[in-house]
């Protein structure tokens, strides 16, 4: 026997307790993005670096971090990175609520077209708080770190030419310190270009994580769909919906990659949009399609899968008691 595609219920936002929600997704968003920032900082490090410089790929890029800098390398800028939960709130709330204004108030009552509006709106919200951050980040990635001890040649080699990538002036004394790192940051991004320097990129950002983020929705429902349509009635609809999460972060982030690469480079190197495809180019010919596409295909199948287990299980726990018979797990 298999479920009905109507089965597979999407729980919205008027069927839940606020009290419980936000706080447990506020909670949910910490644990996965501190057991996903090592490979967050691992794409990056790929995107920026010329060809194969440093690291030969992903696995190559996790080992020579964690022997050269140790553990806290593949955490370099996390604490200013876990500001992002602000504008990750900012975004589930725009989600969930642009939902559920499209069905109380128009005429788009299909879940996928709704999901596709809502995540490009949710994007745009956003990447408008968090573009900020990100660019402070990704320089704190470039940083790197010596581990305590080393005196390895090869470090040494690697270190060199990762501070190469590093576009900004600061000084070795400022790296060595967590907060006198943040702090130069700002100061270097500030001096070369205003205010607008927190902004480079932004336009391109919204390029990648809008149609990202409504495309990750729109698979996410085709794929719950497709599945409940095959799966027999005794799987749970949470089982599902996990594995409809890394499938829906696959293909969106096979189709808008290359924009990604583009992104990152432009608010690392600080130059046009033009002109950092045309290096791009210049660099990588046609791998700039796959360039760091295995780093962001594992973050991706990670975060998708972790944020879908916790969203969907933080939306049952907080269901309004009249709603609690109507879903199942």
């Amino acid at each position: 026997m298999n479920f009905e595609v109507d089965d597979l219920q999407v729980i919205e936002l008027d069927m839940m307790d606020k009290r419980k929600y936000y706080p447990l997704t506020f909670a949910s968003g910490m644990t996965i993005r501190t057991l996903l920032y090592p490979v967050t900082l691992v794409k990056t490090r790929l995107q920026i670096q010329k060809g194969h410089t440093i690291y030969k790929g992903t696995f190559d890029a996790f080992v020579k971090i964690a022997r050269n800098e140790g553990l806290s390398g593949l955490y370099r800028g996390f604490w200013v990175s876990c500001l992002q939960l602000f504008p990750s709130m900012a975004y589930i709330s725009t989600y969930e609520g642009t939902r559920h204004y499209l069905m109380k108030n128009t005429s788009v009552t299909n879940s996928k077209t709704r999901s596709f509006i809502a995540g490009g709106s949710a994007s745009v919200v956003g990447q408008t708080l968090s573009v900020p951050l990100d660019i402070i980040t990704q320089h704190l990635m470039l940083m790197g770190r010596r581990k305590t001890g080393s005196s390895d040649i090869s470090s040494e080699k690697v270190q060199k030419k990762l501070s190469s990538l590093q576009k900004l002036e600061i000084s070795d004394e400022a790296k060595k310190r967590r907060f006198g790192a943040v702090s130069a940051v700002i100061r270097e991004v500030y001096k070369r270009n205003g205010l607008l320097g927190f902004y480079k990129g932004y336009f391109v950002s919204l390029t990648v994580f809008a149609p990202n983020s409504a495309l990750w929705w729109f698979f996410y429902d085709s794929y719950s769909d497709m599945l409940a349509s095959i799966a027999p009635a005794f799987v749970p609809r949470l089982v599902l919906q996990v594995v409809s999460g890394p499938l829906s972060g696959i293909s969106a982030a096979v189709i808008t990659n290359p924009l990604d690469l583009i992104r990152a480079r432009m608010q690392v190197d600080g130059t046009s949009f033009s002109n950092t495809v045309k290096i791009l180019w210049q660099e990588e010919r046609f791998w700039i399609v796959t360039k760091g596409l295995t780093a962001r295909l594992v973050q991706s199948v990670m975060f998708s899968f972790f944020i879908i287990l916790g969203y969907e299980t933080i939306k049952r726990w907080s269901l309004l008691d009249e709603y609690k018979q109507q879903v199942r797990w």
